[in-house]
Formats: C-alpha cells, sequence, structure tokens
C-alpha cells in the first residue's frame, strides 16, 4: 500500500486503534492477526528467497503482532525459530492469544540468546511497537543490541524497538531495520530526528481501517507529496509571456562574496520565474553577470538604491552572501521597510536575530538549525532534540512561513498542519544548497503568489533534484548540480 500523507503521534495511533474495537466493531486479535498477515506479505515481496526467520519477541502487543507472523510464516513453509525477550506467560489478552496460538500450531518458543540469530535469513523485530515512554529497560536493550551486532537483514514491526514514535529519537538502544511494516497509520517517529535510518525502507498497511477512525483525528504532520507541485506550477498557457511569471529581486553578495547570491539567482531562473534581478555589492557585478548572462545584476549601493529596485519588483529574497557590516545592515532594513513579500536566509536571519524588528511579519524564513538556534536565543542541539518544538516556537515569535531546514526539513504556518520533506541526501552537506533554495522558494512564490504553497513547494522540489544529482554519488555533490536538476523536477 503507498504511504498515506498525514503523519501521527503514538497516542493518537493507539486512540485510532481503540475507536476500531469501539466503533467499527473489530475485535483487538482481528487486527493483530491482519498485522502478522501484513508483516508475512512484505517478508515474501521483500525477501522472496528467505527461508529460515527469528522472530525476537518481547512483552506487550508487538509480541502479539510478531506471534501471529511466527504462525502464519511456519503455516507457508518457512523455518520459523521464535526467541522471547520476555517472559511468554506474562503476556495478556490478545499477546497472550496470540503465543498460544503459535504453540497450539505445534510452534515452539526459546528464551532468548543471540546465537540464533546469525542463522536466519530475517530477523524479525517485534520487540517493543509504540509503547514506549522511557528508556529501554536493560534485558531488552541487550536484545536490541544482539540484533543490530547479528549481521543479518531486519524487519521491524510497526516501529523499530526503542524508538521514540512521536521524536525519531532512540531511547538508549533502538533496532536498525533494513525494513520496518507499520500498522493502522503513519507515526511521526518515522520520520523526525533518526527515525528514517532506523525504520529503512518503510512499508504501511491499514489493516482494513483505510476508511476508518484516522479521518476523524488532525494529523501532527503532512509529507510533502507531488500535489504540493502541481498546485504550483499548473500547465502554462501557450500565448504565456515572462511577466506572467513575476520579477524576482534577490538580495546578497555583500563584499567578496558574488558566489551565493549568484546561486540563489540562478535556482530562481530554473524554476520559471519570469525575471531575476540580482543586487549585490557594486565589485560583484562582473563576477554574477560573467557567469549567468540572464541573470539581470546591479550594483548596490545604499539603502536608496535598493528602495528604487524593490518598486520594480514583486517580491524580495534577501540573505544569501549578504555579509553583517554596515551596508548589509542598511539593505536589510530598506528591505523590511519595502512592503514586498520577503524570503529572507542567511544573513539576513543572523542580523535578525541581533536585533528583532519587532513583530511578525508576512514573510517566509528559511533557517538551518544554527539560525534558528540564533532566532530563538538556544543551542543548535537544543533545537535538532525538539524540531517541531522549535518550529513552533519560531512561528510564534516571528510569524509567517517558517522552513526550518535540515534532514527532514519542517514547513510551518500558524493555523496550518506542518508538513515535512523526507526526500534529500546527505550529499547536501555542502556549502550553496541554503542559497539554491531561497532562490527556488522565492520563483516559485513569483508564480503562485502564496507564500505556504512556495514554500512547501520548493523545499520539495529543491530535495528531489538534489536525489536526481546525487545518483552519480552523494559525496562531492555541489550546489550547482542541484541547478541543473531543478528545470527537470518542475517540469515533471
Amino acid at each position: 500500500m503507498s504511504l498515506p500523507v498525514s503523519l501521527y503521534t503514538s497516542a493518537q495511533v493507539r486512540a485510532m486503534d481503540r475507536a476500531a474495537l469501539e466503533t467499527l466493531g473489530i475485535a483487538g486479535y482481528t487486527l493483530m492477526q491482519r498485522a502478522g498477515e501484513a508483516a508475512l506479505r512484505c517478508l515474501r515481496e521483500r525477501w522472496p528467497a528467505a527461508r529460515r526467520i527469528a522472530v525476537v519477541c518481547g512483552p506487550g502487543n508487538n509480541a502479539g503482532d510478531g506471534y501471529v507472523l511466527a504462525r502464519l510464516a511456519r503455516a507457508a513453509g518457512y523455518e520459523v525459530t521464535v526467541l522471547a525477550a520476555s517472559a511468554p506467560e506474562r503476556l495478556r489478552a490478545d499477546a497472550r492469544r496470540a503465543c498460544e496460538d503459535w504453540q497450539g500450531a505445534g510452534g515452539a518458543i526459546t528464551s532468548f540468546t543471540p546465537q540464533p540469530l546469525t542463522s536466519a535469513d530475517v530477523v524479525v523485530d517485534a520487540l517493543l511497537g509504540t509503547g514506549l515512554s522511557g528508556a529501554v529497560r536493560e534485558d531488552l536493550a541487550r536484545a536490541i543490541a544482539a540484533i543490530n551486532r547479528c549481521g543479518r537483514t531486519v524487519l521491524a514491526l510497526d516501529v523499530p524497538s526503542g524508538l521514540d514514535a512521536d521524536r525519531g529519537e532512540p531511547l538508549g538502544e533502538a533496532v536498525r531495520a533494513e525494513c520496518t511494516v507499520t500498522f493502522v497509520a503513519l507515526k511521526s517517529g518515522l520520520f523526525l530526528g533518526e527515525g528514517p535510518q532506523h525504520c529503512g525502507v518503510l512499508r504501511f498497511d491499514a489493516l482494513g481501517l483505510a476508511d476508518g477512525p484516522a479521518d476523524t483525528a488532525v494529523p501532527q504532520l503532512e509529507r510533502l507529496v507531488g500535489a504540493d507541485l502541481e498546485r504550483v506550477l499548473p500547465r502554462r498557457e501557450r500565448s504565456a509571456h515572462k511577466g506572467d511569471f513575476g520579477h524576482v529581486l534577490i538580495v546578497g553578495g555583500g563584499p567578496g562574496m558574488p558566489g551565493a547570491a549568484r546561486l540563489a539567482g540562478e535556482a530562481c531562473l530554473r524554476v520559471g520565474a519570469g525575471r531575476v534581478t540580482v543586487a549585490v555589492a557594486p565589485q560583484n557585478v562582473a563576477a554574477v553577470v560573467a557567469t549567468r548572462p540572464e541573470l539581470m545584476c546591479t550594483p548596490l549601493n545604499d539603502a536608496q538604491t535598493l528602495s528604487v529596485l524593490a518598486a520594480r519588483c514583486d517580491l524580495i529574497a534577501i540573505g544569501p552572501g549578504l555579509g553583517q557590516d554596515a551596508w548589509a545592515r542598511e539593505v536589510l532594513a530598506a528591505a523590511l521597510t519595502s512592503g514586498k513579500p520577503l524570503v529572507v536566509d542567511a544573513d539576513a536571519l543572523n542580523l535578525i536575530a541581533a536585533t528583532p524588528p519587532g513583530g511578525v511579519r508576512e514573510w517566509i524564513l528559511t533557517p538551518h538549525p544554527g539560525e534558528a538556534a540564533r532566532l530563538l536565543g538556544l543551542t543548535g542541539a537544543a533545537v535538532q532534540r525538539d524540531r517541531l518544538g522549535a518550529l513552533a516556537a519560531l512561528l510564534g515569535r516571528y510569524g509567517g512561513t517558517v522552513v526550518l531546514k535540515g534532514a527532514g526539513t519542517l514547513v510551518g504556518r500558524s493555523g496550518a498542519v506542518p508538513a515535512l520533506c523526507e526526500h534529500g541526501n546527505p550529499g547536501m552537506a555542502s556549502p550553496g544548497m541554503g542559497d539554491v533554495l531561497t532562490g527556488v522558494i522565492a520563483g516559485l512564490l513569483a508564480q503562485c503568489r502564496d507564500p505556504w504553497r512556495a514554500a512547501r513547494a520548493g523545499v520539495l522540489v529543491h530535495a528531489l533534484a538534489a536525489d536526481v544529482a546525487a545518483q552519480g554519488g552523494e559525496r562531492g555533490l555541489l550546489a550547482g548540480d542541484v541547478i541543473e536538476e531543478l528545470r527537470r523536477c518542475v517540469n515533471l
């Protein structure tokens, strides 16, 4: 089944389970059997040659899913070893029934030891699931460590054991799976923080509840998907001309720093902006014009010059290579009072953090974790520990639309469900990537005039272009390589 757009907290998903039992009249054991069946389908599809599986079961309902899978797999001809990391007699309700059904079908249960794991083609993690609220207890942590050390392929049921299902942070030891099959609804922690590297390839099964209780819950997050691009980039009319697609003013390129503004300007053109003017320190004009003649480039001497330029454009993107000297402060002040929609990045964010302009504005802020930390008076580590909380704090303090960059970039706006980008790759950790994103968002804003939609679509197309560019390898990926792929990604 394809992945849904909406992401939920573990508490919300448990409420969906309860609603299925109470409102839809579905028995808990029925859902458990469906989970086992979905896991077996995933096992067959992903590892068709596997014949031996080891299922590691814990103390709760996640273990019940594992016992059902074990019984079904054995009936399908697999050689199944069940390793209990918690005493089976302590299981309750549906999980206990699943265990008894496994035993009733002739299945044996062995107390957990690491040795049998190395004989399996696939190890199934059915230890903890979503119920974990604190640090993994010592005996289960040892089992998780053994799973990670065994050198075998791992399939996790619902959530990799030890991973916080809401924040994506390991609570001590956490399973690193090659594939995770998750049930009922997507959990936010599979996409946030370290979640993606622990869950591996993600598979989803709604267990027959696709049109059930999830429809009434407000998601914690939404995944960015192709529809975000389609809403911003409709097919162009044959009679279209460049005046239909906006005029963007890129402000940056302080003394000795022409590259950032140049990258932002070209990215803006590559996503379809009608006209782009790059305003830089006078000594940088030749460097910009020589490498991309399609850009209009003008010397930016002072705030008065910026005011004249702003009157001719539809929006301003400010910050790439701006610097933080007196010239930078002067032109930023002029941009803030121009009355034009703004995309704000890099040094412009640092200047705002040092001297907040006061009040909230209709702008798009695009901080990376370090810039977000300065805007909030926190450390970068604190921002990364709670990226959703940092996003909410930025919106509360500065308003507008906020793009919190990083692995799993978040896009937020007051009153809207935040969006998350699951695309992108580690090769993007190189100079100029943020400048390209600024240009992409500005170019899309020029075309759709909607900051929320432009930010969402801009984050997505930037990440997709980076993934295409990284097909030749992530190391050495340059911002210019991403620019080369933007045109393809906005014309899919």
